[in-house]
C-alpha cells in the first residue's frame, strides 16, 4: 500500500540527500558514501513525519498557552515531550545562535529605518519647500504675465489713439 504525499509536504531531495550524506560522513572514514535512492526516500518521508508529530505536539502546547503562535520555546517543550532529550543541547545552540544573528540584523534594520525616516522627512521638508516655490514662481509668472498683457493692451490702445490722431490730421491736411 502506498502512501501519496502532495508535493507542499515533501522535503527537497537534494537537501534531503546533503544532510544525510554530511551526517554519514562525519560518522564514517569512508569519503564516497553512496545511498540508494529507497533509503533517501525513506529518510525523506520520516523526517517528514518526525515533523508532523513534533509539529503538533508543539501546536498543542501553544493551544494550552492560550497563544496561537507557536515558538522556539514550545519546540523544546515539544522535544522532551516526545521523549527526545537528546535533541535539545544542539536545537538550544542553534536557536541561540539564530537569535543572537536576528538580533543583529533587527538592530541594523532599525539604524536603517531611522536613518530613511530621517531623509524620507528631510527630502518631504524639501519637496514641501520646492512645491511652494514653484507656486509663487508661477503666481508671479501669472502676474507678470497679466500686467505684460494690459500693458500690450494699453501700448495698442495708444497706437490706435496715435494712427486716429495722425489719420484726422491726415484727412485735414488732404482737405487744405
Amino acid at each position: 500500500m502506498e502512501k501519496v504525499v502532495s508535493e507542499a509536504e515533501e522535503l527537497p531531495k537534494a537537501i534531503v540527500r546533503r544532510v544525510v550524506k554530511d551526517k554519514l560522513s562525519q560518522c564514517s572514514s569512508d569519503a564516497d558514501i553512496n545511498v540508494h535512492k529507497d533509503a533517501l526516500l525513506a529518510f525523506s518521508e520520516s523526517a517528514r513525519i518526525f515533523i508532523h508529530y513534533l509539529s503538533a505536539t508543539a501546536n498543542d502546547i501553544c493551544k494550552e498557552s492560550k497563544r496561537q503562535t507557536i515558538n522556539g520555546d514550545d519546540v523544546l517543550k515539544a522535544l522532551e515531550e516526545i521523549e527526545f532529550p537528546e535533541l535539545l543541547k544542539p536545537l538550544k545552540a542553534s536557536l541561540a545562535e539564530f537569535r543572537k544573528m536576528n538580533a543583529g540584523k533587527k538592530a541594523a534594520a532599525s539604524k536603517g529605518k531611522e536613518v530613511k525616516g530621517k531623509e524620507v522627512k528631510g527630502k518631504e521638508v524639501k519637496g514641501k519647500e520646492v512645491k511652494k516655490k514653484r507656486k509663487l514662481e508661477e503666481e508671479s509668472s501669472h502676474e507678470t504675465e497679466a500686467s505684460d498683457s494690459k500693458q500690450d493692451e494699453k501700448d495698442e490702445n495708444e497706437e490706435e489713439a496715435e494712427d486716429e490722431d495722425n489719420g484726422d490730421d491726415e484727412e485735414g491736411s488732404g482737405d487744405e
